[in-house]
């Protein structure tokens, strides 16, 4: 049977807008890094994918090297988007970024222009699509002239490849330079996707979200559960199949402290009070700030996304609450 999405999909989210530019964005966006790829089930990524849509979740963010495979996350997204969603393509918003090694060689990694528009290239024919609605440059090239770097994004969107570029991982310094640029050649810089949670507060500290508010950019916070440890998962051990589980991945188990499990049950009591589970509230804490136009979220079954887009129902935290989890955090 056809996949039809509900028609009630519009009215169960919040969107916001992207900095100063005319994209909305669902409060939640769901992301493609893991459990999409080409080791993974496609019929459950069918089902995550159809149930976000169904829940008003219309940006879906991809990279090149997701899977695994790499590329293997983009060619499963293209075929559920050919089958079931391609004649909704108007409604959606998908994102692609380049900027970690894909292929042997000097020229398939980091943020050169003949890189990112190789890369861009082979995204769009594993995605099939003509174009993407946003193309990133997935971390600064220390060894790249930022000015060449901006330059591919800008001639993406010349070329008709994106509509809207981004950065993900650049310091402020680094933001302020490439926005710069960018305006200067007349492109719209609509976002910057920076890492962002309880545990890690690097954008707080280097005044990025302040900088994109300044410089009229939206931003999209990824791993705001900290990759799952910011949830109930952790709290009583390390679960068979988990992330931390696994022997390969970016969340290991000396990564899950017995520091951060302590934190996450005294932040839990919070959540229990506020009638949220651990992970609404840690997603509702990066949504506080204002400069935050999305959570990026990623799952591996379609309860985590009812999960998160369950916090519409809470999404103000009092001057009290904040003060308990900054005492939590700080201890």
């Amino acid at each position: 049977m056809s996949y039809l999405p509900s028609e009630n999909r519009y009215d169960q989210m919040q969107y916001n807008r992207c900095g100063n530019s005319g994209i909305k964005l669902p409060l939640i966006s769901l992301g493609l890094w893991h459990n999409f790829g080409g080791v993974d089930t496609l019929e459950n990524a069918r089902k995550m994918i159809h149930r976000a849509f169904d829940l008003g979740i219309t940006h879906f963010d991809l990279a090149n090297n997701y899977g695994p495979p790499p590329g293997s996350a983009e060619e499963n997204f293209g075929r559920i988007l050919n089958q079931d969603l391609s004649s909704y393509r108007d409604e959606l918003i998908i994102s692609s970024k380049a900027g970690y090694l894909m292929w042997p060689g000097p020229y398939g990694n980091w943020g050169s222009r003949k890189y990112l528009i190789a890369s861009l290239d082979q995204s769009l024919e594993r995605i099939g699509l003509d174009y993407v609605d946003i193309f990133y440059s997935h971390r600064p090239d220390p060894d790249t002239p930022l000015e060449e770097t901006m330059r591919a994004l800008d001639f993406a969107v010349r070329s008709g490849r994106a509509l809207y570029v981004g950065i993900s991982n650049y310091s402020t310094e680094r933001t302020k330079k490439a926005a710069k640029i960018l305006h200067d050649l007349g492109t719209p810089f609509l976002i910057h996707q920076p890492r962002y949670s309880m545990f890690d507060r690097w954008v707080e500290e280097d005044n990025l979200l302040e900088t994109l508010d300044e410089e009229g950019i939206g931003s999209i916070v990824f791993s705001p559960l900290d990759q799952g440890i910011l949830t109930n998962k952790y709290i009583s051990g390390i679960p068979e199949g988990s992330r931390a589980a696994r022997e390969s991945g970016f969340l290991q188990k000396e990564g899950v402290t017995q520091e951060k499990i302590e934190k996450v049950k005294k932040l839990n009591k919070i959540a229990e009070e506020r009638g949220q589970t651990m992970a609404q509230l840690a997603l509702t804490w990066v949504l506080r700030k204002p400069q935050v136009t999305t959570a990026l979220i990623g799952a591996s079954k379609v309860s985590h996304i009812e999960d998160a887009v369950g916090i519409q129902d809470n999404l103000e935290l009092s001057s009290e609450e904040e003060e308990r989890i900054e005492e939590i955090l700080s201890d």
